[in-house]
């Protein structure tokens, strides 16, 4: 078995009782590291922080309290030392070839994530699979345990890693262990399909406090832990006993809706460069009175299939005119190695293709489809030029894509067509709501927010500022890390 296989030996393995504290007061773990590799054309390499709200929202809390990120460093098969930039330490966990198509597409993108998204995919369950996760899990939890400082703060994140908590508490037990779930939690009804169920809300509650999306995703794990392990539920609190019965600790489950850096979006959305480049974006389309824009990873929770279908009917109708309106489809690429998600890309270019034979003019065209990844200048500046955003997912945790739409709006125009299946909407409750599931439903939601009226477009869309500038990526991360150190001192007095 090649080395990148076995468990990373840290300090904290060696010894349960005597652990070797490391150097973070405040640790967080998640499946990558916040950096990206750069090359510049030599054996040496750099690295930059990688885009996203994570990395923004807790990049203050790492510079105030000797941070420090564990996480893979995105290459298989290679084992790097930890190292620092831009104020963290970074703390790598190497995985094989194998090992990224066993615990990351295998079980984490084929089990769990068709799985904890309502079954749209069905799930596949291997045991190899499961294997794998829990060995790469208890690596992870022991980087963590090997570079936390006594007392600290660890934050473990997302669904990859659900095992973590529980390893990493069995470690260190001084710990303070919070865990996030950026993903739906799914009904018990579902869960139960799950072979490995019980050992999944055993590792997350190891945790003194999980966070989920929105309540109902909150209120499915209490009810997964008490049908499947029988733990007493008070409340939100799970009451973990040890193997004397006694109550070892109570593990809290509470919603903490993530959001983004508004900030970031709403600087940009001011750029004159970026403002001019979203009325050249508009001047390439042909200058049609209606832009319509969706953006999503190429996955098939996004109803992007439903949202072409509903609009190809449009234009079949004579409803929606060519002339008059365009769509602009940006799908970015997403683990294009899983059969599904080549499936999907072949149907999606296949629908675009169909739709843009037959309603494509010499001047206009119906569905422009970019299957690229952009960076945010560009992201911001194609919400600008867009007059209607479509979110039409079948299912998703949050969905920050909406949230941007919005924070770009300054002058209050445009108009947000949401999928009720969002955890954005519970926030943004003055978006036009729509089932993606009902076509006649999503094609008259399209059509109303191609002609909604100037006013209830500028009503709707100030009060749906109004709730994301009060509630930033910032304001989460606070929020959750707040109440973490609040169920500490509960705990001690």
């Amino acid at each position: 078995m090649p080395e990148s296989k076995q468990p990373k030996k840290t300090s904290a393995s060696t010894s349960q009782s005597e652990p070797v504290h490391g150097a973070s007061d405040f640790l967080v773990v998640s499946n990558r590291l916040p950096v990206d590799r750069v090359s510049n054309g030599t054996d040496d390499a750099g690295w930059r922080r990688a885009p996203g709200g994570l990395v923004t929202a807790l990049a203050p809390v790492m510079a105030a309290r000797d941070g420090g990120w564990v996480g893979w460093h995105g290459a298989p098969d290679e084992t790097l030392e930890p190292f620092h930039h831009e104020n963290m330490d970074l703390i790598p966990v190497p995985l094989s070839s194998d090992e990224v198509e066993l615990y990351y597409e295998g079980f984490s993108n084929s089990t769990l994530w068709p799985l904890y998204h309502d079954v749209i995919a069905p799930p596949e369950f291997h045991r190899t699979w499961w294997d794998s996760y829990r060995l790469v899990n208890r690596r992870f939890a022991e980087a963590a345990a090997g570079a936390a400082a006594k007392n600290a703060t660890v934050w473990v994140q997302d669904y990859q890693l659900q095992l973590v908590p529980s390893y990493l508490r069995q470690l260190r037990p001084d710990l303070r262990i919070g865990f996030f779930n950026h993903i739906p939690f799914p009904p018990p009804e579902i869960f139960a399909q799950l072979p490995w169920r019980q050992p999944i809300i055993d590792g997350l509650l190891g945790a003194d406090l999980i966070g989920f999306q929105r309540p109902n995703d909150t209120a499915n794990f209490l009810r997964s832990a008490r049908r499947f392990l029988g733990a007493s539920v008070k409340a939100q609190q799970v009451h973990v006993r040890a193997d004397d019965g006694r109550t070892s600790h109570i593990s809290r489950a509470e919603p903490f809706p993530i959001s983004i850096d508004v900030g970031q979006i709403q600087e940009l959305a001011a750029r004159p460069d970026i403002i001019a480049r979203s009325r050249q974006i508009r001047e390439d389309m042909g200058n049609p009175k209606t832009i319509l824009l969706g953006v999503d990873r190429l996955d098939y929770t996004k109803g992007i299939t439903h949202r072409l279908k509903a609009y190809g009917e449009l234009l079949h109708d004579g409803i929606v005119k060519v002339e008059d309106a365009s769509l602009i489809q940006v799908a970015s690429p997403s683990r294009e190695r899983v059969e599904s998600y080549r499936h999907l890309r072949e149907e999606v270019e296949g629908t675009v293709g169909r739709i843009n034979g037959q309603f494509d003019t010499i001047e206009n065209t119906a569905v422009r489809y970019l299957h690229h990844s952009y960076p945010v200048e560009e992201m911001v500046a194609l919400y600008l030029a867009a007059d209607v955003m479509l979110v039409t997912a079948l299912r998703d945790g949050m969905n920050l894509v909406a949230k941007e739409y919005v924070a770009a709006r300054g002058d209050n125009t445009g108009a947000l067509v949401l999928s009720e299946f969002t955890g954005a909407a519970d926030q943004l409750k003055q978006a036009l709501l729509v089932n993606p599931h009902d076509i006649d439903g999503l094609k008259a939601t399209i059509v109303r927010a191609i002609n909604l009226p100037k006013t209830e477009s500028s009503r709707r869309m100030r009060a749906m500022r109004k709730q994301i500038l009060s509630h930033d990526v910032q304001r989460w991360s606070e929020d959750f890390l707040a109440t973490l150190q609040i169920d500490a001192v509960r705990d001690d007095s």
